[in-house]
């Protein structure tokens, strides 16, 4: 099947709250999928959404062909789903909770067992698979939360912010795993971290309010960005004034200051002569020039205020 997921006008209201917009999409199978956004644009709403735990107001999704609305018994037996939070039944141990979900999804415990030792070796749990998941740190509840979407071997994986709260080998060892499944499944990630897109997604949306901003690769992204351009100014000495100096100039689209260094985005090229002009060589201590990051095109973008 040429893609494992398509969205056709999908729209959600909660009350006069639209949280998606006739929001579509294709996503192809075996590939990494990214989808990006501030909180509040409506990643997790369309998760929900695809995974059967809620109906959209209007519109149509299906999974490996399978409509969310009609077919959601036949989504459900396809899919792995790493939610946001940490949903383990407290009450059984890390081993007993994968076995629990491998038996839902109709496997023999000849079949399960092999497959529980590999995945608790996997992320580190095998020291700890009698132990209750209270007992766990909250990086290790959130490995037991992966390993156990993975139990059935699922062919499209939801992963809502799967590497948060996890340590930097873990996140690794996570990185690894989900690279190491891309010519078996579909994966459809959601994270803040944009160096996790950038190092995982073969294709990125990053959306806001519920609709679509932008739609291609890193690569992609990160050139349609590269008209503005970044510069990096750091002085020796005088930082105070030269703020001023720098705030008067009209043609500066934006800067943020760290210090005595400034990131300075100028429309074009040409701007760099009248801003060297207006500022002198003195006390200068380099300047250059910046490729714009996956983060940067999130920020301008959506913006850099905080949501809630």
């Amino acid at each position: 099947m040429e893609y494992a997921i398509s969205l056709r006008n999908i729209t959600k209201l909660y009350g006069g709250l639209r949280a998606v917009d006739n929001f579509s999409l294709d996503v192809r199978s075996e590939t990494i999928f990214g989808l990006l956004g501030p909180n509040g644009a409506g990643k997790t709403t369309l998760i929900k959404i695809l995974t059967t735990l809620m109906h959209p107001t209007s519109g149509s999704a299906s999974v490996e062909g399978y409509s969310i609305l009609t077919d959601d018994k036949a989504v459900r037996r396809l899919i792995g789903v790493v939610p946001q939070e940490n949903n383990l039944d407290r009450y059984l141990t890390a081993r007993e909770n994968l076995a629990l979900h491998a038996r839902m999804h109709g496997i023999r415990s000849r079949d399960y067992n092999p497959r529980i030792d590999e995945l608790l070796e996997l992320f580190g749990l095998s020291g700890r698979q009698h132990d209750f998941p209270d007992t766990f740190s909250g990086g290790m509840q959130r490995r037991l939360v992966v390993a156990r979407a993975l139990i059935h071997n699922p062919r499209v994986l939801f992963l809502d912010e799967p590497t948060a709260g996890l340590d930097p080998q873990s996140r690794r060892v996570l990185w690894e795993h989900i690279q190491s499944l891309r010519s078996t499944m579909t994966i459809f990630l959601t994270t803040h971290y944009m160096d996790e897109a950038e190092e995982l997604c073969e294709r990125i949306v990053i959306m806001d309010h519920g609709t679509t901003l932008v739609d291609g690769t890193a690569e992609e992204l990160k050139e349609r960005f590269a008209h503005s351009h970044l510069y990096e100014l750091e002085f020796r000495a005088n930082s105070d004034r030269y703020e001023g100096v720098l705030r008067a100039f009209s043609f500066i689209e934006s800067f943020e200051r760290r210090g005595n260094v400034f990131r300075l985005v100028l429309p074009a090229e040409e701007f760099l002569k009248p801003l060297m002009d207006g500022i002198g060589s003195a006390d200068i201590k380099r300047i250059c020039l910046e490729e714009p990051s996956l983060e940067d095109v999130f920020i301008g973008l959506t913006g850099k205020k905080i949501r809630e």
